[in-house]
């Protein structure tokens, strides 16, 4: 309960300050009341969260180390899960209190550094060696360009706009009444969409690591995919088969139980191309799982240790086989499509999201934004700019950061929609010659600038706190 509880609780704190974002421009341009505006908000980012795919909340979660993944029900599991939580709700309550749009993505992400960092210390691994650090330059990509695309295309889109709509109004501060129909329809659609995009963008962060907690606590339950059917483990059974002869063919001998672990669990912590005895491991792995499921029409067959240890078998199995296609060793076409089609089934069982998670991570996000949304949404709407937010200047801003929200969210990519929607409404007051307020601007770029570093010293600091207090009080390894 406490381990949800965390989780839940950052989803809430999220709400204050990204989805706060996302009502500041009609809230400022009086298109909605704000009491309207937030519960509007809350809305539109439940419908986001439960139509969402999962692919951040993996991509999130594939940046942890790889034994702790695995080991997730150990005490070193659930240290690391309240570690990065803690530090995570300790750094977006603080830039709340200050009022500062700071990024709850890259403080999660920094977290999970942190523990990384501190896990490969603690475990007399290289440094370091415990970060995922291909899936972190992919990550920090996005998270690097999201908000330079924010300033640069909400500036460009208010331009164009101001070539092609030749209306005074849309142009002119607020004057304390609800703008035109138009204008407002225009705002509440961007409003909308903003919510919408980060429901399904921000909202998968804690889905993952919810999930990760359910495994680790009730591995009967959670370990494994439970709405699989018959045809569900058939398929993975046949792809198995299939692919085979194709994995046999590359390798020199076949690694089965502890050898394939440590193989594959090497062949991920670490930057190193696949070798032969990286495909001998993965043919290993690839038999026994085909022999354990042969036969079997669910998941119920095994016991709840076979489910625990099948988990990570599959775990394993499926992002090596991700990270061998990434690194284009299978030249032949057809073998590689087939190679990805078993992985799809392999990661169906393992990374999926049961619905009533995604609605408590729904519920936290909006009961956050109602609660906690002044601050941030002060700070956007009164303190980036010197002059007043116009209508074009908010439909611009949230225009760009729905789109860009959007993009990501389709190619699985975690992004701050406090960084894609603060830099666009900057972007706007650049291109308009509003004037920016430099001490705010400097705030904002410190909170940013320092949020990664900062997170990883608390994560890693927890981490290592934590692992003292399981082990030395409660005995738990």
């Amino acid at each position: 309960m406490l381990a949800l509880g965390l989780a839940l609780s950052f989803e809430f704190v999220n709400g204050f300050h990204d989805t706060a974002n996302a009502v500041a421009t009609v809230i400022y341009t009086h298109s909605l009341k704000p009491v309207y505006a937030v519960v509007w908000s809350g809305l539109w980012n439940l419908i986001g969260v439960l139509t969402s795919t999962g692919l951040v909340a993996f991509s999130v979660v594939s940046l942890l180390p790889v034994e702790l993944v695995l080991n997730v029900g150990s005490g070193a599991g659930f240290a690391m899960v309240f570690s990065l939580l803690i530090s995570a709700i300790i750094w977006n309550l603080g830039t709340w209190y200050l009022g500062l749009p700071a990024s709850s993505s890259h403080t999660l992400i920094g977290s999970i550094m942190g523990v990384g960092l501190a896990n490969s210390m603690l475990s007399s691994h290289v440094f370091g060696e415990g970060v995922n650090w291909a899936k972190a330059r992919e990550v920090f990509s996005s998270l690097l360009f999201s908000p330079i695309m924010g300033f640069i295309g909400a500036g460009l889109l208010l331009l164009v706009l101001k070539l092609l709509v030749r209306q005074p109004a849309l142009y002119r501060s607020p004057q304390g009444q609800p703008p035109p129909m138009w204008i407002r329809a225009i705002l509440m659609l961007t409003c909308t969409g903003v919510s919408f995009f980060h429901g399904s963008n921000d909202g998968q962060k804690g889905m993952g690591l919810i999930v990760l907690i359910l495994v680790g606590i009730l591995p009967g339950g959670f370990a494994l995919n439970p709405a699989a059917g018959p045809s569900d483990i058939q398929a993975i059974v046949q792809n198995a088969h299939q692919v085979e002869p194709m994995l046999l063919k590359h390798s020199s001998e076949v690694l089965t139980t502890q050898d394939a672990t440590d193989e594959l669990s090497a062949f991920l912590k670490t930057t190193g191309i696949a070798t032969e005895k990286t495909f001998g491991a993965l043919a290993g792995r690839n038999r026994e799982v085909a022999i354990e499921l042969e036969g079997r029409s669910s998941f119920a067959d095994l016991t709840v240790d076979q489910r625990k240890g099948f988990r990570s078998d599959i775990y394993l199995l499926s992002e090596s086989i991700g990270k061998l296609i990434k690194q284009h060793k299978i030249k032949d076409a057809a073998e590689a499509k087939l190679l990805a089609k078993y992985q799809g089934t392999l990661q169906k069982e393992t990374k999926y999201i049961p619905i009533w998670v995604k609605f408590a991570v729904a519920i936290a996000l909006g009961f956050g934004t109602m609660i906690g949304w002044k601050r941030i949404v002060v700070t956007v709407g009164e303190k980036i700019g010197k002059e007043h937010l116009t209508y074009a200047q908010g439909a611009s801003a949230e225009l760009i950061a729905m789109g860009t929200i959007g993009l990501a969210d389709k190619f699985g990519l975690p992004v701050s929609t406090t960084h894609v929607l603060s830099s666009g409404i900057a972007g706007t007051m650049a291109a308009n010659r509003s004037g920016l307020q430099g001490d705010t601007l400097r705030n904002i770029l410190l909170a940013w600038v320092l949020t990664l570093p900062v997170c990883v010293l608390l994560g890693a600091g927890i981490f290592s706190a934590s692992l003292y207090v399981i082990f030395h009080f409660f005995g738990v390894k």
